[in-house]
């Protein structure tokens, strides 16, 4: 429905201008519908068949395309029926028609076969996705401004009735809201070379090219971010964000493509949801919930029913997601930072911890997600389990510090509240449960037995001991972490003062803590915010996507929060009664601690410049010939990035350690 004010903008043609037009080969049956503004040019308009309601702006704009050709804004060569056309547009070679669009300030049009709104339509808004499970019952419905974490509740608070029908009216009402007759082409879009593109907005600055077919779908964009949808794209059923980028014969259908994500080299996905900075190239996703920072770059990988974030899937990875007896009910839950190798492949249901590494195939559903920062190895049909072998590998770290640079999102309105953070109170108290799961096994299994059973994977006696080993290393560096990033910071001359200063802020956070699809916040957070939602006291979209915003804020805060009782329960470190000698000796642990794990990593590094490594180098040559390529290829171990940054961290936290020893020796 065209709004009764655009009336006011415009006005009749006049007789000549019709002359005008008709003699520049347009047509019209009634040339009463057809109203301009002021300054209208006709000698812009050429070769347009005009139907039912049409209001067009000044054309007055030239362009510039690529290679220099010069283009003035107007319509040439198109059938048009129904459009409000704003200022200074460019439309030429529509080969069927345009049709119930309102084109925005300049934008660009060239080339398209069909550009059409077929009936009111709420443009992708409220399509349910099923995740998870194919058969059903966790669907989400996307919507413009979806966050992973709002969609995280949608997918796993089923538990929570009363909250999936208020979160699915709140979205249902906002589907309502956009729903229209007439679809909109944004300021500043280009279209270009395309064929057929049925019920879908386009949002500002938004480049979409040489696409085969989209329908019923958003591609929402921002003039700091655009969109992208490139050649060969087929798309149903869709949202799309800004800084997205779905390309190169891509397919998707009933997909939600969050900020900063790129899908392409003939990727599939379907009933599926990818939030921000994930990448899908090759593959094929079906029934996924991928979490920020999902990557999956090979033919041969297929990720199905499954939950996961910042993973990294090997070429050939794999999932099965029933066992051919009620269908494809089964899911799978692989937590943050995870890993999959070439040719893995999980029997659903399974559950692997966060920061853990995959290899091989593994069918008796396994359960890790208590033993966090572990190795989950194929060895002769059975799993073996390698716990907290993953703190000391150099991978891990290096991922971890590369996913906040990789972050691609530039809008102003960032969707995703993610926390980054390797060591948290999530992960931690997961090492805490790593702990006494591991023990609890030593002391029923005994400790003279050479492998202990834990949720249908071994764990052989020495990597158990290890395992403890690491685990206690990493709540070391953890609570240490916390408290000396507290002592550097803080004003204290006298022992009061210091105390004073590690007061808690507080007792939010001091509980369990989740991983909410990349935002790590204490559960209580979550519980309070879904009995609001329930309640009907926090009933807006935009007021829960700032909710989550808050709490990425407030991370550290409530990071401090849990710490100070771990401190005094696993440090037998009370703040309130602490000593300057007590804290300077948890000082000192800690810098051991964390300069142990570096060490470790340091030489796990070291195997990358081993003369293993060095294999397939010098193909024509002797031993000095592979030396030398090798170093000219693979540089100097001590140069290499990742060397100096395990040198210069060890330097920087031990120097830290000395600064705060030397505070607290200078307290009265």
């Amino acid at each position: 429905m065209i709004d009764k004010t655009i009336y006011e903008k415009h006005r009749n043609l006049s007789q000549e201008e019709i002359k005008s037009l008709e003699a520049n080969g347009c047509l019209c049956r009634d040339w009463s519908k057809v109203h301009v503004k002021d300054g209208f040019k006709t000698e812009c308009v050429r070769n347009v068949n005009f139907s039912g309601d049409i209001f067009i702006g000044k054309l007055d704009k030239e362009f510039t395309s690529p290679g220099g050709v010069p283009k003035y804004a107007g319509i040439y060569n198109a059938t048009v029926h129904n459009c409000i056309i704003d200022d200074n547009v460019y439309i030429s070679q529509i080969k069927n028609h345009l049709a119930n669009y309102h084109i925005c300030n300049d934008v660009i049009i060239e080339n398209v076969d069909s550009l059409t709104v077929t009936g009111a339509s709420s443009f992708g808004n409220g399509t349910r996705v099923a995740v998870l499970n194919e058969t059903g019952g966790r669907e989400i419905a996307i919507y413009d401004e979806l966050s992973a974490h709002t969609a995280y509740l949608l997918a796993f608070y089923r538990h929570k009735p009363n909250l999936i029908s208020s979160l699915l009216s709140m979205i249902d009402a906002y589907s309502a809201a956009v729903t229209s007759d007439m679809g909109t082409i944004a300021e500043s879009a280009h279209l270009v070379n395309c064929r057929t593109i049925i019920n879908v907005n386009i949002g500002p600055n938004a480049f979409i090219e040489g696409i085969y077919r989209l329908t019923n779908g958003t591609i929402n964009s921002c003039p700091e971010d655009p969109a992208y949808v490139g050649p060969g794209v087929i798309a149903e059923d869709f949202i799309t964000t800004s800084g997205s980028i779905v390309s190169e014969s891509s397919v998707i259908s009933k997909a939600f493509v969050g900020q900063g994500t790129i899908l392409g080299k003939q990727y599939s996905a379907e009933n599926s949801v990818f939030f921000a900075n994930c990448q899908g190239f090759h593959g094929e996703a079906c029934s996924i919930f991928a979490g920020p920072y999902t990557v999956s770059h090979h033919k041969s990988t297929l990720l199905i029913a499954g939950y996961y974030s910042f993973l990294n899937a090997g070429s050939g990875s794999n999932q099965s997601n029933h066992m051919y007896k009620l269908g494809p009910i089964h899911q799978g839950i692989v937590e943050r930072g995870s890993k999959t190798t070439s040719d893995s492949y999980l029997l659903w249901p399974a559950k692997i911890g966060p920061f853990s590494l995959v290899m091989g195939r593994h069918y008796r559903n396994p359960d890790t997600s208590n033993l966090p920062f572990s190795y989950l190895i194929e060895n002769t049909d059975e799993s073996f389990l390698a716990p907290g072998v993953n703190l000391r590998s150099i991978g891990t770290i290096r991922d971890a510090r590369k996913w906040p640079k990789r972050d691609r999102r530039k809008a102003p309105l960032q969707l995703d509240s993610i926390v980054f953070n390797l060591l948290s109170p999530f992960s931690i108290q997961k090492i805490i449960h790593g702990i006494e799961i591991l023990e609890s096994l030593k002391k029923t299994s005994g400790q003279t037995s050479e492998y202990y059973m834990y949720n249908s994977v071994k764990i052989t006696a020495s990597a158990l001991e290890r395992g403890i080993e690491m685990y206690r290393l990493g709540l070391v560096k953890f609570l240490g972490n916390g408290l000396v990033k507290k002592l550097e910071t803080a004003e204290y001359t006298t022992t009061e003062e210091m105390r004073k200063a590690l007061q808690p802020e507080g007792n939010e956070g001091v509980g369990d803590w989740v991983d909410i699809a990349g935002l790590l916040v204490p559960k209580e957070k979550v519980d309070w915010l879904v009995e609001e939602i329930e309640s009907g006291s926090l009933n807006n979209l935009n007021d829960i996507n700032s909710e989550f915003a808050t709490w990425k804020d407030a991370y550290f805060h409530w990071a401090w929060n849990w710490i100070v009782p771990r401190l005094k329960q696993y440090a037998n470190l009370d703040i309130n009664t602490a000593t300057p000698k007590e804290i300077d000796a948890f000082v000192d642990k800690w810098c051991n601690a964390v300069v142990s794990l570096d060490q470790m990593m340091y030489d796990d590094a070291r195997k990358e410049f081993t003369i293993k490594a060095q294999t397939g180098f010098g193909i024509d040559g002797e031993e000095d010939t592979k030396m030398c390529d090798f170093g000219n290829v693979r540089g100097e171990f001590t140069k290499h990035p990742a060397v100096t940054d395990i040198l210069e961290h060890i330097e920087k936290k031990s120097n830290l350690a000395t600064f705060v020893r030397n505070k607290l020796s200078r307290i009265s």
